[in-house]
């Protein structure tokens, strides 16, 4: 078992993870295991682009209807608000739909990367017997990232109408997604060890801060065109990395995360 250093739970530690899993993708023993991924995500991305900036005009049109004329000087803020809203749902969207898909690819890169890290392999398991766990898992987390999402959602409606505080409705979106994106990267390697998703989330939150700045640097990447396709395959590496060295040896006894 690879021995973990004594990382600081901090943001910067979180896109420490992200860089190594960077580095990992270009490694000769697993570019065959991304290019499956790569060609999903590239196919995801020219549909989903199109969709979200179709509409992005005319959200902003529907919007500056509905203000009350006495919040027009503040017109430019509303126009910020809702790109950095429309930002954080394509970034969602993107990384959501493309994990169900490319799923069982990806529990298998996790594999893959623990074996080149460790020298180890997690237990072996059948192909047959994985992919539907695997799916289950994805739906699993659908269903997690839905529900708490919609009241996530309408927080961020509500704050949105205010003046001025409205300027937090972004932040309550991006901490969300950075988490939301912190439980889907670790949880492959968390899950070919077949870690439960209660307690797994239980041990991101020990890591906390570690945990937003790994979701919040993968959220900021994939808001960016074309390395949106790229960054995927790296955060599975990356969410290896971090199950390796600080998720792996959390104490879930006491677990009451729900």
């Amino acid at each position: 078992m690879l021995s973990p250093p004594k990382y600081q739970n901090n943001l910067a530690t979180g896109f420490l993870h992200l860089s190594e899993g960077i580095r990992l993708i270009w490694h000769p023993k697993l570019r065959a295991f991304i290019m499956i991924p790569l060609v999903v995500n590239l196919a995801l991305f020219v549909v989903l682009t199109s969709v979200i900036f179709s509409y992005f005009d005319g959200a902003i049109n529907w919007i500056m209807d509905f203000l009350p004329s006495w919040l027009a000087p503040l017109a430019w803020l509303t126009v910020l608000v809702v790109g950095m809203l429309f930002l954080v749902v394509y970034g969602y969207s993107f990384n959501l739909i493309t994990n169900i898909i490319a799923a069982p690819f990806y529990g298998i890169l996790a594999q893959k990367t623990e074996e080149l890290l460790t020298g180890q392999s997690p237990p072996d398991e059948s192909l047959l017997k994985m992919v539907p766990r695997v799916i289950l898992r994805e739906l699993r987390k659908l269903i997690y990232f839905l529900t708490r999402g919609c009241v996530v959602l309408l927080v961020m409606l509500l704050i949105a109408t205010l003046p001025l505080i409205n300027l937090l409705a972004p932040a309550i979106g991006l901490a969300w997604a950075a988490w939301s994106m912190a439980i889907q990267y670790s949880d492959y390697a968390a899950d070919n060890h077949q870690k439960d998703f209660k307690e797994l989330r239980f041990c991101l939150w020990q890591k906390k801060f570690s945990s937003l700045g790994f979701g919040g640097f993968i959220m900021l990447c994939s808001v960016v065109p074309v390395v949106n396709i790229f960054i995927m395959p790296a955060a599975v590496t990356g969410g290896t990395s971090f199950w390796l060295k600080e998720l792996a040896a959390c104490n879930t006894t006491g677990c009451s995360i729900e």
